[in-house]
């Protein structure tokens, strides 16, 4: 029985929206293909490596477009763009994001998105504790 830990990173924004990062290749494949659902908005910077970054969505509420590019923002800080005056950002959701059998972990691949330019930032969002998740293979 293997174990894997999953290390995510969490963010609360104004609104109470809920953003999650991946640290790694393995935490952005878990993120991507497992955590997220149909709902979520999916953000990652442009050509370059970086986090996959998830947009817990909310039941009857749309994110407003500040929220969206909040999101994006915390994708381009987590990625080689870091650095970058503006980076773009796709931006879907993630019932649009797939992973094609046999790729390397972590890649994905988009059927649909748009591109966000926003500057690489985190200092409006406050971070929050989460917990590793331990995946066993088996149902517990």
């Amino acid at each position: 029985m293997s174990k894997v830990k999953h290390r995510v990173i969490a963010f609360e924004l104004p609104g109470k929206w809920t953003v999650v990062a991946g640290a790694t290749d393995a935490d952005n494949d878990y993120l991507s293909t497992e955590l997220a659902e149909p709902d979520d908005w999916w953000f990652h910077a442009d050509g370059v490596p970086g986090s996959h970054v998830i947009l817990r969505a909310k039941a009857d509420v749309e994110p407003s477009r500040d929220t969206l590019r909040q999101a994006a923002a915390i994708a381009a800080y987590y990625s080689k763009a870091r650095h970058a005056g503006i980076a773009p950002v796709h931006c879907t959701r993630a019932r649009f994001v797939k992973k094609p059998r046999g790729v390397k972990i972590g890649t994905v691949q988009l059927s649909r998105s748009s591109l966000l330019k926003v500057r690489p930032d985190v200092s409006f969002a406050t971070r929050t504790r989460v917990e590793p998740r331990v995946e066993t293979g088996e149902n517990e």
